[in-house]
């Protein structure tokens, strides 16, 4: 099996409390997810999440075709990280670190994403370059949204 990356860094103007209590909510995954995913949470969720939550959902992996996604919160260490983890779903395997880190001035959004498509070879060379695509415009919509909602923080380089 054959593991993709897709690592993502945003930098918000906000203190870590904040950016934690926005990212605890699986409420708002709907609303860092693109429109046209379709996405809709199927399960009763609480307002904040917590280990071993599971998060039902479908979402349109494929142009109108909408695919059941299942989640579980596997680790979660308030307000540093929190991992999510398919339980079922279009991928073969899938594994997201959240990581929030304190900067001057606000806080760091770190996203890692380790997953692998099914169907091995074949599923990289049929689905790999769109699959990559759309998860890649994903994760740049959400730092727009992000950015959009909370302003950007400028860090000098190091």
């Amino acid at each position: 099996m054959k593991l993709e990356t897709i690592h993502t860094l945003c930098r918000l103007p906000v203190p870590l409390s904040e950016a934690w209590d926005f990212f605890s909510d699986p409420r708002n995954l709907e609303r860092i997810t693109p429109t046209s995913l379709g996405i809709q949470i199927t399960s009763a969720i609480p307002p904040r999440m917590h280990p071993g939550m599971i998060v039902t959902y479908t979402i349109r992996v494929f142009p109108g075709i909408p695919v059941r996604w299942v989640t579980e919160i596997t680790h979660v260490m308030e307000p540093l990280l929190f991992v999510d983890e398919q339980r079922f779903g279009p991928y073969r395997f899938w594994h997201h670190r959240h990581r929030f880190r304190a900067l001057e001035g606000g806080t760091e959004v770190e996203d890692l994403v380790h997953y692998a498509l099914p169907f091995g070879p074949a599923g990289r060379v049929f689905a790999g370059g769109f699959v990559r695509r759309q998860l890649d415009g994903i994760f740049a919509f959400r730092r727009r949204f992000l950015e959009d909602t909370f302003g950007k923080l400028d860090v000098p380089p190091a």
